[in-house]
């Protein structure tokens, strides 16, 4: 079976996290001899560049190896105000011209949209800078409130860390949930985290009276997920109105309260299914999800995989 070539750009002053993250992700399954991956770090400024912090990094390969590739990262980018070599540039556009996949982890994506592969398409970047990536591309619909954005033949991420979320998402559409879950336990990371990158933008969240107040009653609702849980009745109970809660929630954790509750219903769902061997209407009523149809239709659109294929992975036939 011929192996997915996948090249990790790198240049001069990358930051090592940046460059070890496709790496680290694909690396990963890299360790077993019949990996379907052959990962290939293409220098984009002759065969030694050197890091952000000072080491330098060989490599045989320059930009001519993403003729090659099936899948082309961009891990990062110096700087938001710089314009990448028109080198690098012509080779991504030659490589979406040929149909390859083509990445942009973190500030990545200006490099991309300077490649002119993000006009008509919606991408994202690192939180502190969706505001001038929406200004340089007029023509790209920028998200700056999620981990990564597929626009099919092209990909973004937001910041550094979320770049390991949007490798395991591609993981998981070559190899399927169980292999990206495999190498996220390896990784110690999740295989797939809730929200957005919203919960880390630095913003001024202003103290109220009633944060001791919500902090209790979310605790409260996380040990009763498996009652109903009406927004209007939860902000009464919160001494606000509805409105006032919606607000002040968001600013707290970056969602909705619908979207935290789901979290949380389908976390303890995870670790019941990893825990325990109790049926899936079982575990349903547990998390207030009320049936093992609900429960799998959710489960399904989190993760990507079915809960019956999760406990096969995670659970090694523990007892209720």
């Amino acid at each position: 079976m011929r192996k997915i070539r996948i090249a990790v750009v790198a240049f001069n002053d990358i930051l090592p996290f940046h460059l070890s993250v496709p790496c680290g992700v694909f690396a990963a399954v890299l360790r077993d001899e019949q990996s379907p991956f052959r990962l290939r770090v293409c220098s984009a400024e002759g065969k030694r560049v050197r890091s952000a912090s000072g080491f330098l990094i060989a490599t045989d390969y320059g930009l001519e190896e993403l003729r090659n590739a099936d899948i082309v990262i961009v891990p990062s980018w110096r700087s938001a105000e710089e314009r990448p070599p028109e080198a690098l540039l012509e080779a991504l556009r030659r490589a979406a011209a040929r149909g390859k996949r083509i990445v942009g982890l973190c500030m990545g994506a200006f490099v991309l949209g300077h490649a002119g592969l993000l006009d008509g398409r919606r991408a994202t970047t690192h939180w502190v800078a969706t505001g001038e990536l929406a200004e340089r591309f007029p023509a790209t619909e920028v998200d700056p409130d999620v981990l990564y954005v597929d626009a099919g033949q092209v990909v973004t991420s937001a910041g550094a860390a979320a770049g390991i979320d949007c490798c395991l998402h591609l993981v998981r559409q070559l190899l399927g949930s169980e292999s990206a879950n495999r190498i996220a336990r390896r990784m110690v990371v999740s295989p797939f985290r809730h929200g957005g990158q919203a919960q880390f933008i630095e913003q001024p969240v202003p103290s109220m009276a009633g944060d001791e107040r919500m902090v209790r009653l979310l605790d409260e609702i996380r040990r009763k997920l498996q009652q109903p849980h009406n927004l209007d009745e939860i902000a009464e109970r919160a001494a606000m109105s509805r409105r006032s809660f919606t607000r002040h929630f968001r600013q707290l954790t970056g969602s909705s309260f619908g979207d935290w509750l789901m979290a949380q219903r389908l976390s303890e769902a995870q670790r019941l299914l990893e825990t325990t061997a109790l049926p899936l209407d079982r575990i349903a009523s547990a998390v207030g999800l009320g049936s093992p149809v609900t429960l799998r239709q959710h489960f399904q659109r989190a993760f990507r995989t079915s809960p019956a294929n999760y406990r096969r992975t995670f659970n090694a036939g523990k007892a209720a």
